[in-house]
């Protein structure tokens, strides 16, 4: 009688938790994983030297990650579909805590590798079933909002988080960073179990409903538009540091200070972003993209000066993820029985999009056609994004 007592005494605490509380503990799950993910490349030299491999070869850790985010993020929405999505988050917030600790006391190259697979793995679960339950959490007219705010942590992430971790790798060796990350996470787990109540709509699915998302064409033309549109960012991105000390004449420790103005922009539209779809998802995704290809074809110019680079890192953040919050609202509008696994999908996408943009801006860096290339080529991408959204808009006026 007094566990009953005890649980219902705890559950009604959480009740009373005011919702952005519960929205920011979710949100930290996103610091850990903008963290790991990003500051992966800031400590790249050491653990390279460390585990006695060339940084090319280094890089293979980070590819890792990320194909562990393509991997996991529909095969644990899928197998979680049952579950309670706290309980899910719970669990996927304890994985992050598990292979990021182990990341840190890797002996060796392969079993480093091998972890930051797995480290990569509970990424987009993570993030689409916190939207999930963040969106629950509100009233559906404030939804976009809320899956903004569950995003605010990947974005701060890039402001705090990463170069945080990046000095402690720098300065305590590139374990510590690992260390910070796993910091992060627990304490995540933490404030999800007494911060996050259980929301009566987010508790669970099913497997059918889960895989009904795939055969939903809107749902493939959406994650379209974002694997072609978001691929101009790391078209740039993979290759900042060279572009800047190269283009603009920056000395290479500048280099984090002028990516904190990427950070900031990404911070400022996921949360302009997040009440612009409020009030016209489809218009927010359209003016988005259209006006992304402008801003990289204006960085081809801007990467020529610090402060204008500064300026042009700033709206890259910004006008990408203004559009997140609505494409993720659509993805999950047109999967209502399957909405984690949509929400999921969103960032296997926008990974493919890393991959996308990355392989082209080396391609053309490879050619010899200098360092205004990358941008210049990734430019078309938001335009090849906004004509699959321009389809899917199409089919979806048509039905």
């Amino acid at each position: 009688m007094s566990a009953v007592l005890e649980h219902t005494t705890a559950d009604t605490r959480r009740r009373s938790v005011p919702t952005g509380v519960s929205l920011a503990a979710l949100s930290l799950g996103g610091l850990a994983i903008g963290t790991t993910e990003f500051a992966s490349m800031g400590v790249l030299p050491g653990f390279a030297a460390d585990l006695g491999v060339s940084v090319p070869t280094a890089g293979v850790a980070i590819s890792a990650y990320a194909l562990g985010v393509v991997v996991g993020a529909p095969l644990i929405a899928i197998a979680g579909a049952r579950w309670a999505r706290k309980k899910l988050i719970v669990a996927l917030a304890t994985a992050l805590v598990v292979f990021n600790g182990l990341s840190a006391l890797a002996p060796a190259f392969l079993p480093f590798v091998a972890l930051r697979f797995l480290a990569g793995l509970p990424h987009g679960a993570y993030f689409g079933t916190a939207a999930v339950l963040g969106a629950a959490l509100v009233e559906p007219a404030r939804r976009a909002r809320a899956l903004a705010a569950v995003m605010l942590g990947l974005t701060i992430a890039n402001i705090v988080g990463v170069p945080a971790a990046t000095w402690l790798g720098e300065t305590f060796g590139w374990r510590s960073a690992y260390v910070a990350v796993t910091v992060i996470a627990l304490i995540t787990v933490l404030a999800v179990i007494f911060l996050v109540p259980n929301a009566a709509s987010a508790q669970g699915g099913s497997v059918r409903g889960e895989l009904t998302a795939l055969t939903r064409p809107q749902v493939w033309l959406t994650l379209g538009a974002i694997s072609a549109g978001f691929g101009g960012l790391f078209a740039v991105y993979s290759y900042i540091s060279p572009i800047l000390t190269n283009q603009a004449g920056v000395d290479a420790g500048t280099v984090p200070l002028l990516l904190g103005a990427l950070g900031v922009g990404m911070t400022v539209g996921n949360v302009v972003g997040g009440r612009l779809a409020e009030r016209a998802p489809r218009t927010t995704i359209a003016v988005a993209l259209a006006v992304y290809a402008v801003v990289l074809l204006a960085f081809v110019f801007a990467a020529h000066h610090a402060v204008t680079a500064a300026i042009g890192l700033f709206l890259l953040g910004f006008v990408g993820l203004s559009a997140g919050p609505a494409l993720m609202g659509r993805l999950m509008d047109f999967a209502a029985d399957g909405p984690s696994l949509a929400a999921a999908s969103f960032h296997s996408a926008f990974n493919i999009a890393n991959a996308i943009g990355a392989a082209l801006g080396g391609a053309v860096l490879a050619a010899g056609l200098g360092y205004d290339a990358p941008a210049l080529v990734g430019a078309v991408l938001p335009l090849l994004g906004l004509v699959v959204f321009g389809v899917s808009v199409a089919l979806e006026r048509r039905a």
